[in-house]
């Protein structure tokens, strides 16, 4: 018998299939996917941000009202852990000037063998294009190459991912087989649409920088880009809950000057410059964020400071699910007991993205998905030896 199955290949389950391996257990993890860590990979593209290294309670603010359960997994398992960890596998690591943390190398990849190499030294037996269909009874079923299997072990672990980017594996089709355990899935970390009018045409793909973003009570001071389809980036990306919840969002173009500095810029002799020459010079302001105030600002009201300001964008809405870099919704906690063990279903505990909390980019997706790994994997392992798992 196997002792342990983790079913999903994902950051969340390899971290619990390690924490399982190092526990003398053995150990059998599934993936529906050709290949394990597609997600994982496809992160590290444009440099893999593991975390960011600042104080825990600073960082434990990226996670909103997320449940304490939740909180504590991140607590025990936060920046430096992540950080240690990663150089345990000879993954040097640096951190950037806004502490970020990135392996040296940028990528993925060497990260991801060198982590296999260390689930294979365990003992850990990985199968992929393994599809889990359910249960039947104690057995987990699934679709294989070699046709259907049922596995029986002592614990399960559950790391199935959210419903954003189907094709990298993370679809919620799992959702049915959980039906009195899950929140609705919603998108989180994406763009919303914006039907631009032509003249902005010539701003597609750049980066509105140092912008200050606000919805409801939230703000966000950071970069957003301007795309063909609306608008995207980090500093909306931080604001999509309390966007996706129908908060206004609004931009203050010159986060760093106080509206009456603004006016009194404004107030100087414009002599036969137009607006956008005026507002070029004496408010230092670029050509997107001139176009910004035209396409959301008309009719000019005759003070324009305040516009500035607290520039209204209007948006039809959040990009489709499926491009959402995560998702809310999943399971709720309150399922879970506070080892994240399924109520109802004693000895199958879940992990990561699949749970219903969310976070940021900028490292805080990856610590989360990397801490309830920890946690569901030592609360398995406590499990099987006959311990409390709460």
């Amino acid at each position: 018998m196997t002792d342990a199955l983790v079913i999903g290949a994902g950051p969340a389950g390899l971290m619990a299939a390690e924490v399982l391996g190092k526990a003398g257990l053995s150990v059998l993890v599934a993936d529906a996917m050709p290949s394990v860590g597609r997600k994982f990979l496809m992160a590290g593209k444009s440099g893999l941000n593991l975390t960011k290294m600042e104080p825990i309670e600073q960082f434990l603010d990226a996670y909103g009202d997320a449940p304490k359960v939740m909180r504590n997994a991140v607590a025990a398992f936060g920046p430096q852990d992540v950080s240690d960890w990663a150089e345990g596998l000879g993954q040097p690591v640096f951190t950037g000037s806004t502490g970020r943390l990135f392996p040296t190398v940028m990528k993925a990849s060497p990260l991801l063998r060198a982590w296999i190499g260390r689930l294979t030294d365990l003992g850990v037996d990985l199968k992929t294009r393994w599809r889990w269909t359910g249960w039947e009874g104690r057995a987990a079923r699934f679709d294989t190459p070699e046709g259907p299997q049922e596995i029986i072990p002592k614990v399960t672990i559950l790391a199935l991912g959210g419903a954003s980017w189907a094709r990298l594996g993370s679809d919620g089709s799992w959702a049915q087989f959980l039906p009195d355990a899950v929140a609705p899935f919603a998108p989180a970390n994406m763009g919303f649409v914006v039907d631009w009018s032509e003249h902005m045409a010539r701003h597609f793909g750049t980066p509105v920088k140092s912008a200050m973003l606000s919805a409801g009570h939230t703000n966000s001071r950071g970069e957003f880009v301007i795309s063909e389809r609306g608008i995207e980036g980090g500093g909306i990306y931080s604001l999509s809950k309390p966007l996706r919840e129908g908060a206004r969002l609004t931009v203050d173009l010159l986060p760093d000057w106080s509206e009456d500095r603004v006016r009194a810029a404004l107030a100087k002799p414009r002599g036969k410059a137009s607006l956008s020459n005026h507002l070029r010079k004496v408010l230092r302001l670029d050509p997107v964020r001139i176009s910004l105030l035209s396409e959301f600002g008309r009719p000019f009201p005759d003070d324009l400071a305040p516009l500035i300001k607290a520039l209204p964008i209007q948006h039809a809405g959040p990009r489709p699910m499926d491009e959402a870099i995560s998702t809310a919704g999943g399971v709720r906690f309150d399922a879970l007991t506070d080892g994240l063990m399924l109520r109802d279903r004693p000895g199958v505990f879940c992990a990561g993205e699949m749970l219903d909390w969310e976070a940021p980019t900028g490292g805080y997706l990856i610590t989360g998905c990397l801490a309830t790994g920890v946690l569901a994997g030592a609360s398995a392992v406590d499990y099987v030896v006959g311990k409390n798992t709460h």
